[in-house]
This record gives C-alpha cells, structure tokens and sequence, in this order.
C-alpha cells in the first residue's frame, strides 16, 4: 500500500538517492545539498510529499511558491513503482497543497532530452510555452561593480 506523506528533512537520504537513480533528472551542487533541501521546506513546509511502501521512499515531489505562483521540482518514482499512479499521487498532493496556499498556477522546468518526463507533464496538463525564454544566472558567479 502506497502511502503520501509530507517530507520532511529526515527524509533527505532516500530521496537523494531516488534521484540520483533517476534518469533525466538534473541535480546542481549548490540546491539539492541537504542544507539546500532543508532551506526549501523550512519555506515550504506543506508542499512537499514523498511516497512510501512500507516505509520504503519510492517516490517524490518538490513544491513551493513565491506567494503569486507554485513551482514543482524533482518529482520521480522509482523505477519500479512506475505506471501505478504513484506521481499522479503525488502531482495532485502537491496541487491541492499550492491551492490551499492560495496559489492559482503552478510551473515546472524540464530538460528537453528527458523524453519520458515530458510525456508524464503532458499527461498530468502541463503545456508547453513556446512564447517565453527561460533565463538563469548562477549568483555565485555575480560579479558586483561598484561605482
């Protein structure tokens, strides 16, 4: 029996592993630190599910918000585990959490190459905006100037 549950720091062994085992996914040095990882759900305590059996995390979810709109990250399921709705599960926690939270619309990025990941989004409602162009900058690298 597959059970959701808020996640919380303790948690950050087995799902650093699940998403290190996790194809397509795109993990940096600076956020999924568990210090990292630990500052996100201090901010977002009640957005974010793992997805155990038997105490096993075999899926999860990152969610949170800026106060005008909701974010996912790092959803995965085990291999395994797959094709039983299980990221559906965990997809729809982290929804209704936003929306109790007062959020109207959420956003995710996903890597072009991970073909399976974007066919899980399409499924899920997610579309693709073709009229926008998503920038970053890595603030360490911020040079100041000053004047």
């Amino acid at each position: 029996m597959i059970n959701i549950r808020i996640m919380t720091i303790d948690d950050y062994d087995g799902i650093y592993e699940l998403w290190i085992n996790t194809k397509g996914m795109g993990l940096n040095s600076a956020d999924d630190t568990k210090d990292g990882i630990e500052k996100f759900l201090r901010r977002n305590p009640a957005t974010n599910f793992v997805a155990c059996d038997d105490g096993k995390i075999v899926g999860t979810i990152l969610s949170g918000h800026d106060g005008r709109r909701g974010y996912i990250y790092h959803t995965a399921v085990l291999s395994e585990y797959r094709n039983k709705g299980i990221a559906k599960m965990l997809v729809d926690s982290a929804m209704c959490a936003l929306e109790k939270e007062g959020i109207n619309k959420a956003a995710l990025v996903v890597f072009e190459r991970n073909k399976l990941g974007n066919e899980f989004w399409e499924k899920m409602g997610f579309t693709v905006r073709t009229d926008i162009i998503y920038r970053n900058k890595n603030i360490h690298e911020f040079k100041r100037i000053d004047t």
